[in-house]
């Protein structure tokens, strides 16, 4: 059974994804110093929003053992 030009698409479509990655990568130009740096401050702020969330609602109302029948 022979495939066609599926080869040849597939090769074209796999190097498209290589050239076409963005986004995140090691290649941020940051040092490693500075990636850490800028994830502990991400990290610091995320955990100040979640306490603050917690905090003024106290206990969720749908936790466990709310379900009386």
């Amino acid at each position: 059974m022979t495939r066609g030009n599926q080869r040849e698409r597939d090769r074209e479509r796999a190097q498209s994804r290589s050239t076409n990655k963005g986004g995140k990568g090691k290649d941020d130009g940051l040092t490693p110093e500075q990636r850490r740096e800028r994830d502990a401050k991400a990290l610091q702020e995320k955990a100040a929003k979640k306490a603050a969330q917690a905090a003024p609602g106290g206990t969720s109302a749908g936790g466990k053992g709310d379900n009386k029948k």
